[in-house]
């Protein structure tokens, strides 16, 4: 995987985000071994596996409910000081935030909780980010703004792995479609081919024609 976006799709309980929480070692792998950038990552706990440059968007989200989004961001400030992605940053790539930031997280829309699981993410400043299910429980026109997100990112050189149930967005995402059945990767597609096949959409992601 270059600097590019690629979606991993499938049906529901194929493992797509086993295997998110097994590159962030959250759960062990039972076989194989899992290397990003010439180092061998499986084994060690999830903060080691941020430190050696993969940040994680949950399904979910994952917020605290308390805090405020400028509380959120502060934690990881430090960490970002002098490099491309800081609190500032991300008030600009999400205006939205910058409006809420002495907002709880539990006062938080569902887009805009998803914005700050992202910019909370980007302040690790790592090469790559593993998003699991982005779009879900979003109004199409927040979906969008999540898309152009992901090709923004990518433009400034962040890879991008997304898990992702909605066929929409993950074919706009990217141009990649890697299809996972009971724990490995099927087959890969492009959009274009996923799209264009009905066959390939009930096959592969239950998708009625």
């Amino acid at each position: 995987m270059g600097t590019e976006a690629v979606c991993i799709v499938g049906r529901n309980g194929m493992g797509k985000s086993t295997l998110c929480k097994t590159i962030m070692g959250m759960v062990a792998p039972t076989a194989g071994a899992i290397t990003f950038s010439g180092r061998r990552i499986d084994g060690l706990a999830p903060e080691k596996v941020a430190r050696s440059g993969i940040a994680y968007v949950p399904q979910g989200r994952r917020l605290f409910p308390s805090l405020t989004v400028e509380e959120h961001l502060a934690m990881l400030a430090p960490e970002s000081r002098g490099k491309r992605w800081t609190p500032t940053a991300v008030y600009e790539l999400f205006p939205r935030l910058a409006d809420r930031r002495r907002n709880g997280g539990a006062e938080l829309s569902g887009g805009e909780q998803q914005m700050l699981a992202v910019g909370r993410a980007l302040l690790l400043n790592t090469p790559l980010i593993v998003m699991d299910e982005p779009s879900e429980g979003l109004a199409p026109s927040i979906v969008d703004d999540l898309i152009d997100v992901v090709h923004r990112l990518v433009s400034e050189g962040v890879a991008v792995l997304v898990v992702e149930q909605n066929l929409r967005a993950a074919t706009a995402m990217s141009a990649r479609q890697l299809v996972m059945t009971s724990g490995r990767i099927e087959i890969e597609l492009t959009a274009s081919e996923l799209l264009e096949s009905t066959e390939l959409q009930s096959t592969y992601l239950g998708v009625d024609a």
